[in-house]
């Protein structure tokens, strides 16, 4: 390995001298990256909190936010430091190291939501087999070989591309993709297009025509289920579906934004945004209003972890003085106390049952046979 190479210099020419207008750039970036970092990290602790969300589907969930951190945190603060900054550089082996994180995240969601779109395919169209088929073992290997696999093909790659002659060193982009630092090299490496290839076709093609076929699936049985069923398979793929088609535009942009580089510093920053802040921002915040029981397991944290008095507030005393009262007069029947007298009256406050011994039954006699 070159090593002169790995400690040159790359420099940004997209970003423009520090301005008003990179300045609100770097405000809009730090206000998305902070939600961003926020809205995962919320959805990870709720997964993590509640037991009852300690499926598979919620699982993979989880990885997906994890995912969503690795790409936002691997880009956004060196494009926030290079908006404020002179001079706009990164050696080349932090430029690799980017192209390796980055290219994690976008392969691993992309394995993730196949992976997702294949636990929503047993569900519906597999009910009675799906705890069978989902086990926890194979859910832990599930979420091993999302990793590993592109974690694996992707080292290589950065292999590949360390090992090429450097010849430039401006990249007119916001941040380092393969394509870019592979344009800097003095020659043209057919090992590393052929293996970039095999990447798309293995991390990304692959993993789309997986959701594809499980969809399909999934209409043809929603086809041939009642009216409420199909409602609830609906409301079931309905945020995974949207975070596809989500990420899916987003890779969509990210081709094209690798394969023309001359392009303004406005649409640079529109296609950084919308191919690595924007899909880890909208995932959390698609599963959080969209799933029913996301949505109950946020309420009860904040109601019992956040604000555990929050049954002191003056609105739902009285409530529960109400419904304390109702009880009281139910226990009072059902313990065959007189409920206007003076010492159930003083001690419904309290403790309603409680506070009563129960009367003796009266002696049964001994049915013999």
């Amino acid at each position: 390995m070159n090593q002169t190479v790995l400690h040159s210099t790359v420099f940004f020419t997209a970003y423009g001298p520090p301005g008003p207008l990179n300045y609100a750039a770097f405000f809009l970036t730090f206000l998305l990256f902070f939600i961003t970092i926020f809205a995962n990290i919320s959805l990870m602790l709720v997964i993590y909190l509640e037991s009852h969300l300690h499926k598979p589907m919620y699982i993979f969930l989880f990885n997906l936010a994890v995912n969503g951190l690795i790409g936002c945190l691997s880009v956004c603060p060196k494009i926030m430091d290079n908006l404020v900054n002179d001079i706009k550089d990164i050696s080349h082996k932090g430029c690799l190291l980017q192209v390796f994180f980055s290219s994690v995240y976008a392969t691993c969601a992309y394995v993730i939501l196949a992976v997702m779109a294949y636990d929503r395919y047993v569900s519906i169209c597999k009910p009675l087999q799906y705890h069978s088929i989902m086990t926890p073992s194979k859910v832990k290997m599930l979420v091993a070989l999302v990793y590993f696999i592109p974690i694996t093909m992707l080292a290589f790659q950065i292999f590949i591309t360390s090992r090429l002659p450097v010849c430039s060193y401006n990249i007119n982009k916001l941040f380092c993709d393969n394509l870019a630092v592979v344009k800097l090299s003095c020659v043209e490496s057919a090992l590393s297009n052929l293996y970039g290839i095999c990447i798309i076709a293995s991390l990304v093609v692959s993993p789309f025509v997986l959701v594809v076929l499980s969809y399909i699936k999934i209409l043809l049985v929603c086809l041939k289920v009642s009216k409420e069923s199909r409602t609830k398979a609906f409301n079931t793929c309905t945020p995974h579906l949207i975070t596809f088609i989500n990420f899916s535009t987003a890779i969509l942009f990210s081709v094209i934004y690798n394969r023309y580089s001359t392009v303004s510093k406005e649409v640079n920053v529109l296609i950084s945004v919308q191919s690595i802040l924007f899909p880890p921002l909208v995932h959390p915040i698609i599963y959080g209003i969209r799933t029913k029981e996301i949505r109950t397991c946020i309420t009860k944290i904040i109601r019992t972890r956040i604000f555990p008095n929050s049954l002191d507030f003056p609105h739902l005393k009285s409530e529960r003085e109400g419904l304390g009262g109702r009880l009281s007069a139910v226990a009072a029947l059902a313990w065959d106390v007189d409920p206007t007298s003076p010492q159930f009256l003083s001690a419904s406050s309290t403790t309603p049952v409680a506070s009563y011994e129960r009367r003796p039954s009266p002696p049964t006699s001994n049915w013999g046979p």
